[in-house]
């Protein structure tokens, strides 16, 4: 296997590893408020998602930024938590054209939270020489993006199912799958490592 299909392969199995699946719901809460229609946008969300994811990869492996794994750890849940709450408050409102720049800071951020909780562990795998760090990233970022288009994909196909022949109304779905994340990420949050002393 090529060098560039190593880390493009870790790229892709690190969104979609069924174990970690903080990052198909934080996908999930992002993607259940739009449809078909509104791909330009979500392109534009998951984009700036993995430049975040990048970035806060970048920083780290440069070892400019570090924090504590415990800590971000108790921020990804919470993260999650926060879109979904935020769909449950905007479910079936037409404010999504306003909000856009709020929705891309926001994912933008919280992207570089989710690269902070796999930093370290991407640390491990990169060659050791600084000059040999930048192009493994870049082939990771081309995997993250690659599964976050497919996770996207088939909630926007599952999406269109539930709401044309099972006719839900795009509210009702928003507000059922968030409160469905919600009851899931809850738990996490609860169970995190910082509240133990």
């Amino acid at each position: 296997m090529s060098e560039f299909l190593i880390y493009f392969n870790i790229g892709l199995k690190h969104v979609l590893n069924i174990s970690a699946y903080d990052h198909v719901l934080f996908l999930i809460a992002l993607t259940i408020p739009y449809a078909f229609k509104d791909w330009r946008r979500l392109l534009l969300l998951i984009s700036l998602f993995t430049v975040g994811h990048t970035l806060a990869l970048v920083l780290s492996v440069y070892e400019i930024v570090y924090i504590k794994s415990n800590l971000i750890e108790f921020i990804i849940p919470i993260t999650i938590l926060v879109v979904a709450i935020f769909n449950l408050f905007t479910a079936g409102k037409n404010n999504k054209n306003e909000s856009i720049s709020l929705i891309a800071f926001v994912t933008l951020f919280f992207g570089i939270i989710h690269g902070l909780g796999f930093s370290n562990y991407f640390k491990t795998i990169l060659p050791g020489k600084s000059a040999d760090k930048l192009l493994p990233l870049t082939e990771f970022a081309l995997g993250i993006e690659t599964a976050q288009i497919i996770v996207v994909f088939v909630v926007l196909i599952i999406s269109y199912i539930v709401q044309t022949f099972f006719r839900f109304s795009k509210r009702d779905w928003t507000l059922v799958m968030s409160a469905f994340i919600i009851g899931v990420i809850i738990p996490l949050v609860i169970q995190s490592p910082i509240w133990r002393r």
